[in-house]
């Protein structure tokens, strides 16, 4: 073939590796050291993955291709056969996703178990609408961000979207994932109605002070929601608040009271109902709120002691006791909670 300048590189070093790894065909421990250093070099994750595969099994003095029928090892022979696959593992999933291959080199990461390693790795890794896909089932589904994997889909897909993946696919996962979660679409929603608000206020009035929080405009501000009035999805809004009872930060706690108050001024149409022991929703869960926060902690506590005492449990299941154990616990009573219980 005619050798362009770009080709003529690529041949030169192929040609040069195979020179060298025939000058040590007599010393296959040299030859394999040399195919790992060539696909380092070169930047070949899965062909160096396989090369430090076969130098492992070299070492141990197995055969360098693995069999269907091999026969039981020592068992020290087989831990340092693991170690070394892991190794490997770690080596070629490292520069994949440094590649940008981050679908591929989370294959390779996995086995390790080092999830913060590939957290870092990712992190370094732009979101963007080619890798979008590969990107969200790493972060958010195999769990190795999903803070950031969760704000991605916010931003791509919106909010209506985000809730229903949370509902679907977060809901049965771990406390700390939920959290993850739920804090993005609380910071997202929050972000989002306390801009339309200060827009609709600019375009009645003099604009708000810079001071002012959500709850505070609201509040100076009573025709804001006056004849039906709103600023975005008020279902959006109810399951935002749902969900942020998760929530322990005093700043995500503030936020998410404030959406209650918002929430309570609605007209009487968007006041969807909720479950015990919400099923006054916006005030009950202005209520849970400022517990946490510290406002009247025994009052409130005494609303869903009440609760959870009278609710029909076998009709209405066990949430309201679950609601005010876990509010027991959280502001630091745990005798009282497990008393409770």
């Amino acid at each position: 073939r005619q050798v362009t300048p770009a080709n003529h590189l690529m041949t030169t070093t192929e040609t040069d590796i195979f020179d060298l790894l025939d000058q040590k065909r007599d010393d296959s421990s040299e030859m394999l050291d040399g195919m790992v250093e060539h696909f380092r070099r070169s930047r070949q994750p899965m062909e160096l993955f396989e090369a430090l595969k076969m130098r492992i099994r070299c070492r141990l003095g197995l055969p360098l291709v693995t069999s269907g029928d091999e026969p039981a090892r020592p068992e020290e022979v087989e831990r340092q056969l693991e170690v070394g696959l892991l190794d490997a593992c770690r080596e070629a999933g490292t520069m994949l996703i440094e590649e940008g291959r981050v679908g591929e080199g989370w294959m390779y990461l996995r086995p390790t178990g080092d999830t913060e390693l590939a957290r870092q790795l990712i992190g370094r890794v732009d979101i963007t609408e080619d890798n979008y896909d590969e990107m969200i089932q790493v972060l958010l589904h195999e769990g190795i961000d999903v803070g950031r994997g969760f704000q991605a889909v916010i931003d791509h897909q919106g909010t209506c979207n985000s809730i229903t993946l949370y509902e679907q696919a977060l809901a049965q996962r771990s406390k700390a994932d939920r959290k993850a979660a739920a804090s993005r679409l609380l910071d997202h929603l929050y972000d989002e109605l306390i801009s339309l608000v200060r827009a609709d206020i600019a375009s009645r009035e003099s604009p708000a002070g810079d001071e002012e929080t959500l709850a505070d405009m609201i509040e100076k501000r009573r025709w804001i929601l006056e004849d039906g009035g709103y600023h975005l999805d008020t279902t959006h809004l109810s399951s935002t608040v749902r969900i942020a009872t998760l929530l322990d930060e005093p700043d995500q706690l503030k936020k998410a009271w404030e959406l209650t108050q918002y929430g309570r001024r609605l007209h009487h149409q968007f006041q969807y109902p909720g479950e015990e022991p919400f099923v006054d929703f916006y005030p009950a869960h202005a209520t849970f709120f400022s517990i946490l926060l510290g406002d009247h902690v025994d009052a409130g506590l005494r609303v869903f002691e009440r609760k959870a005492r009278t609710v029909d449990a076998t009709a209405q299941g066990t949430a309201a006791i679950e609601t005010y154990v876990d509010l027991l616990d959280r502001v630091g009573r745990p005798t009282e909670a497990v008393e409770a219980a």
